[in-house]
Parts: structure tokens; sequence; C-alpha cells
């Protein structure tokens, strides 16, 4: 009888890759140290600074968390959140709107006293 097995292989990745992301990482850090040491301001710094970050994150979440392999996880762990943040966005940027009206509308108008 022939046995079926619905089980994935599991795969090793070779340390090598995670060597470069190591360095990669490295040189990130470096360059975000780097515009502190040459003191960018404005713009530029942060800019510069968020860049930085953002690369970084994107290497660890890709590499170590294993999303550049897995569609599944990367769903789960960027699509659902960004949904939900972006939902409670929504209601702030409503409750704001409210407010604003209601700050706006009695001051114009006045405590009804």
């Amino acid at each position: 009888m022939e046995e079926t097995k619905k089980d994935q292989p599991s795969t090793t990745h070779k340390i090598g890759i995670y060597m470069w992301i190591w360095g990669l990482l490295f040189i990130l850090s470096f360059c975000s140290y780097m515009v502190d040491w040459f003191q960018f301001q404005g713009l530029l710094r942060w800019t510069l600074i968020l860049t930085f970050m953002f690369l970084k994150a994107g290497l660890i979440m890709a590499f170590f968390m294993h999303l550049f392999w897995e569609r599944y996880a990367l769903v789960n762990v960027l699509l659902w959140p960004m949904t939900a943040i972006a939902c409670f966005v929504f209601l702030m940027v409503a409750e704001f709107k409210y407010t604003l009206f209601t700050r706006l509308f009695y001051f114009v108008v006045g405590g009804g006293v």
C-alpha cells in the first residue's frame, strides 16, 4: 500500500544567507549612526533615519521571521494588522472631526446659558 504524506518537507536555509543579512544589518546600523556623526539636520536627517529603520525592519521580518519563504505568514503578520490599524485611524479621524465640530460650534454659538 502506498502512503501519502501531506507533510511538507522541512527546509533548512544555508547559514551564508543569514551571515549576509547580519552584515547588511550592521552596515545599515553603521549608516544610521553616521547620520548622527555628521550631524545632519531637518528633513534629511529624519528621512535617512526612517529609511534605515524601515530597511532594517524589513530585513529582520523577511529573513529572521521567515516571511520571505512563507506566504501565509506574510499575510497574517502584515495584512491583518495593517487593516486593523487603518480601521482605527479611520475611527480616530471621524472622532477628531466630531470633536472639532462640537468645539467650534460651542465656541461660535456659545454655551447656551
